[in-house]
């Protein structure tokens, strides 16, 4: 389930786009309908379709993104060289080469549909997962040039050859069959639209749903319902019988289902959702532009799209039934309705918005009961841990808490014009401020910060603790304009927690000793030996320090991985205890943004003493001039000491 729950929010970055793409298609589709076509309506028809067509592909490309540990690209450049290579291999004339055919017409028709979903997730997940697997391939010096990042798109390009091999025999057996099927299924009147629209939602995750619109809507079986509803030359009370089913549901069924999605999100992630579900919901409803939202729950909660298969498959058989006639040119949204509302195919389309408000009322009321019943993480309910990874959708930043964090410090750094650079590393804020002496250290301080620290010159950090990654989003949001700050009741305590919560009190005689298992090969020294003042003074907890001889981590008891970071460099654990500590390998680390680290743990994975964390090239860090010294401090008790055995 985690897998779908990943799957699913790396699809909402390339399905993100489509609502405008829809809107675009929909205008020009209106435009041309109404007062005719022209060179505008072209231009926006062809921009809207230049994404919707194209669809697989960004598709192979977010995923590779958003299912990849720490993507830089590397993995988007792999997605789209699995794309390239199996869809040039498996395009009509390749195969055709391929198997000896003189007339490219004469290949099987399902490699005229190869580029679809289906194919865009395989290339996808198979270059999310070449780059978590080889990014770090070291090869003899002779051959180090292709060693690393380097290596990724050369071994993705291996693996597409081989699943292009496999996909030349299966797909076209697979397409084959189903179009056999629908043939069957044809001859079963209303019963078989029923069927038709319910396998049609349920194969458009693998993209063989074309299989199926084929023998319904074009001549493979003699039907031919989309062609001859346009032309309006099919039989009176037959023809649209496999499109009518499909309108209410699109125009009313799917923003129905929305509206319940949005009304269970979690508060703090409730105006975020909005902006996706709304978006999404007009798409579906003005032009038919459903993957927007299907795509948003389609394997974040798998139920719910198999429930909407079943629907559609209901509202299909019961048009067919009444009867009720319509017909789309580019699907079932309100422009298509209406422009074809006066073909003389169309039988009783006042019905259609009658049962749509039926439909809305039904995907609202089962959305709702089972999302809430089942606990379903659809958008807005997703486990934090699914958001914490590192991609771009994720929208912590979005969270009140740390929208009102962050605007308090902007105003206590002198507002965002005094603010020339902003970056994070584990615990603290980076900055280089334009004049620091407009900085406020108390204000920082009641606003969260454990602590300030000036280096010299412009630079300013301000430490807070394991969850900065979101403050500094939330800042960014700010000074963007993409957000704004919530206003809060109260100030913070006037010295701040350190992460974990406990007040940092470095004078504090040492009431609890935290015994552990030595996590790094090395010197064991005092913590006031690290060259830090944030860690020697105490400021962001007690603890020891190690002068390390080893190059890994291990967890230095039972527990759970409290976080990770992006640059691979810090480790947070929580104890079974409840202890929570930060080991912290060198000082300004950071600065190496992962180069010579790899963390070998996920977040909310359980570990036991002796687990491997991270681990790091000891002369990399020597190399790049920083303290190799590492901290070991517990964030969440100022009374501990720390003793190694």
């Amino acid at each position: 389930m985690k897998f779908l729950q990943r799957l699913g929010r790396s699809i909402m970055l390339p399905v993100a786009v489509l609502p405008v793409a829809a809107i675009l298609v929909g205008i020009s589709n209106w435009i041309k309908g109404t007062i005719g076509g022209g060179v505008v309506v072209d231009f926006l028809y062809t921009a809207g379709v230049s994404l919707l067509d194209n669809l697989a592909l960004l598709f192979a490309i977010g995923i590779s993104i958003g299912m990849a540990k720490k993507s830089d690209g590397t993995s988007a450049l792999a997605g789209l060289v699995s794309w390239l290579v199996i869809t040039t291999l498996l395009k009509p004339e390749s195969v055709a080469l391929f198997t000896g055919v003189e007339d490219v017409n004469d290949v099987p028709a399902a490699f005229l549909k190869v580029q679809n979903v289906f194919i865009g997730i395989i290339c996808g997940l198979i270059g999310a997962w070449t780059y978590d697997r080889f990014k770090d391939t070291k090869l003899p010096d002779a051959l180090a040039f292709f060693s690393g990042k380097r290596s990724v798109a050369i071994v993705t390009a291996g693996i597409s050859l081989v699943v292009a091999v496999v996909l030349l025999f299966v797909w076209p057996w697979v397409y084959g069959g189903l179009v056999t099927f629908g043939e069957w299924i044809s001859f079963l009147g209303p019963w078989g639209a029923g069927i038709y629209g319910f396998l049609n939602r349920l194969l458009i995750p693998i993209g063989l749903h074309h299989a199926l619109n084929s023998v319904f809507w074009f001549d493979v079986a003699g039907i031919n319902d989309l062609n001859n509803f346009a032309a309006g030359t099919g039989t009176y009370g037959v023809t649209g019988q496999y499109m009518t089913g499909f309108f209410p549901i699109m125009m009313f069924g799917l923003p129905g289902a929305a509206l319940a999605m949005y009304l269970t999100a979690k508060t703090t992630r409730k105006k975020i959702t909005y902006g996706i579900l709304l978006s999404a919901a007009v798409s579906s409803f003005f032009v038919g532009v459903t993957e927007p939202l299907e795509f948003s729950f389609m394997f974040l909660a798998p139920v719910l799209y198999l429930v909407h298969a079943i629907f559609t498959g209901i509202s299909m058989a019961i048009s067919a039934i009444l009867p009720v006639r319509m017909g789309f040119g580019f699907s079932a949204g309100f422009v298509d309705l209406v422009l074809n509302w006066t073909n003389p195919m169309a039988q009783n389309p006042w019905l259609i918005p009658v049962m749509g408000v039926f439909w809305f009322f039904v995907y609202f009321g089962v959305f709702y009961f089972f999302i809430k019943r089942f606990n379903l993480k659809t958008p807005g309910r997703e486990d934090e841990n699914i958001l914490e990874e590192g991609t771009d959708l994720d929208t912590h930043s979005a969270d009140d808490k740390y929208l009102i964090t962050g605007g308090r410090f902007i105003d206590a750094l002198g507002g965002k014009e005094n603010i020339l650079e902003l970056d994070n590393c584990a615990t603290r804020l980076r900055m280089e401020i334009q004049d620091p002496g407009k900085v406020d250290e108390t204000a920082l301080k009641r606003a969260g910060a454990a602590g300030t620290m000036k280096p010299g010159g412009k630079s300013v950090q301000v430490i807070y603790g394991t969850n900065v990654q979101f403050v500094k989003d939330a800042m960014e949001q700010i000074m963007s304009g993409r957000a704004e700050a919530p206003a809060a009741a109260e100030p913070e305590p006037a010295i701040a927690p350190a992460a974990g919560g406990t007040t940092v009190l470095t004078d504090t005689p040492a009431t609890t000793t935290v015994r552990l298992r030595q996590p790094l090969e090395g010197t064991v020294v005092p913590l006031s030996a690290v060259p830090d003042p944030t860690f020697a003074q105490g400021i962001m907890g007690p603890g020891a320090a190690i002068e390390p001889t080893g190059d890994t981590v291990v967890a230095p008891a039972d527990g759970t991985i409290g976080a990770t970071f992006d640059s691979s460099h810090a480790v947070a654990l929580v104890l079974d205890d409840g202890t929570e500590l930060l080991i912290h390998v060198g000082i300004d680390t950071v600065g190496m943004k992962g180069d010579g680290f790899q963390t070998l743990v996920e977040k909310g994975q359980k570990v036991t003493a002796g687990t491997p964390l991270l681990r790091f090239d000891l002369a990399k860090i020597q190399a790049a001039g920083h303290p190799s010294i590492t901290p070991v401090i517990v964030l969440n008790n100022e009374n501990a000491a720390v003793t190694f055995e």
